[in-house]
């Protein structure tokens, strides 16, 4: 199987700065396109940023300029930099990954457990 492991989540002040990894194990042959989700209680899971295995970036027009996607691929980690937090941002953020388990199977969708970033004002 696939397991994500998020962390790198908490409480910081409004304007303060979180960097959030998601580490990627267990039977992968190949990790296509990786990305963080975000849900507010009472909201939909939203996109927020998202980024190919060739390294092409993806932002939710709420977090442009402010958070930054990597990913390191001999780690199978994706990482979400977020400067200049703002109190809308606090939510569960969840990490995906498209995973191809061999070279003979199409690559599915795995989903982290979730890490809480709460911005107070």
């Amino acid at each position: 199987q696939v397991q994500l492991a998020e962390s790198g989540g908490g409480l910081v002040q409004a304007g303060g700065s979180l960097r959030l990894s998601c580490a990627a194990s267990g039977r992968i042959f190949s990790i296509d396109a990786m990305g963080w989700y975000r849900q507010a209680p009472g909201a939909e899971r939203a996109l927020v940023a998202e980024i190919t295995d060739s390294g092409s970036t993806k932002y939710a027009d709420s977090v442009k300029g402010r958070f930054t996607i990597s990913r390191d691929n001999a780690k199978n980690t994706v990482y979400l930099q977020m400067d200049s937090l703002k109190p809308e941002d606090t939510a569960v953020y969840s990490c995906k990954a498209d995973v191809q388990k061999s070279s003979l199977t199409y690559s599915s969708s795995y989903w982290g457990k979730g890490t809480l970033v709460t911005v107070a004002s």
